[in-house]
């Protein structure tokens, strides 16, 4: 049993505690509203460029362009994308999860977040190159990414690239997902809202008009694709990552008030405890 001035150190200790996780859920709160409407605002654009893309390489027939060029898979490039610190639950640790599964000897990682390049150096793997984002995430840092995947599969140092992130949900789920990057094609992993499947697309005989040349419009095309779908997963991670750490210090703010109440109660039992006795020990003295 503790004594009544140990329960009187950790019930300030805990209140310090519950003081600081508050102060940090409230910033996270404020923090996430912004990244989940930069996220949601997104996805319609996203959306809509995914499906131009696929309705141009799926009705150009025999077109060929360096980043649809399908190889046999020796070397892979993993562009893992994670939150710049922790205090967000399991975020991180189920992204790593899902990073841990590709070959160690035949996979390079290209990371965006602190956390993304202390997993690459702590479990051994190896880095092509490290980039940082804001809790804003700029159109330059999606660019500078998406610049950096695409050279190495067009010097052919990587037949494949895939993207490990964080996809948001709402404010409760989040979920790891690993998805196709380059060689261009269908997201078959994600179910797009409206979006027509491969089979619909190719039996599609309605004609497409490209000016001045379809070689030229779909090359402009992909560039910005990629692009973006870099700077939608960023979005999508930063909006994650401010989620789950909003949800985290809730919860651990919860838990320290469980902890001062329990404290507090033991505390007043102790004290009380301790006035009885004095009384009891009054009260024998007068009658001696």
């Amino acid at each position: 049993m503790h004594s009544i001035r140990d329960l009187r150190r950790r019930i300030r200790s805990v209140s310090s505690t519950a003081q600081i996780t508050k102060a940090m859920q409230m910033v996270a709160a404020s923090k996430m509203r912004k990244a989940q409407q930069s996220a949601l605002a997104g996805r319609p654009f996203a959306y809509l460029l995914y499906r131009i893309q696929r309705e141009a390489t799926t009705r150009l027939g025999e077109f060929s362009h360096p980043l649809l060029e399908k190889r046999d898979v020796r070397k892979r490039a993993v562009i893992l994308i994670a939150a710049d610190k922790g205090l967000c639950g399991a975020l991180n640790g189920n992204v790593f999860r899902v990073a841990s599964r590709f070959d160690l000897q035949s996979t390079v990682f290209i990371t965006a977040g602190r956390k993304a390049a202390q997993f690459v150096a702590r479990t051994g793997r190896q880095l092509a190159a490290k980039f940082e984002y804001a809790d804003s995430p700029r159109f330059s840092d999606s660019a500078a990414i998406a610049a950096c995947a695409r050279d190495l599969f067009l010097r052919k140092e990587v037949d494949q690239v895939q993207v490990v992130a964080t996809r948001f949900v709402n404010t409760l789920t989040q979920d790891p997902i690993a998805l196709d990057y380059l060689p261009v094609g269908a997201i078959t992993e994600l179910k797009i809202p409206g979006m027509e499947s491969e089979e619909e697309l190719k039996a599609d005989e309605a004609e497409s008009l490209f000016e001045p040349n379809p070689e030229t419009v779909v090359a402009y095309l992909l560039s910005h694709y990629l692009n973006l779908y870099i700077h939608q997963a960023l979005l999508d991670a930063k909006a994650s990552e401010q989620s789950a750490r909003m949800v985290s210090m809730k919860n651990a703010t919860d838990s320290a008030n469980h902890l001062i109440h329990d404290l507090s109660l033991e505390y007043n039992k102790q004290r009380q405890g301790n006035i009885t006795k004095e009384l009891l020990e009054i009260a024998g003295g007068q009658t001696e």
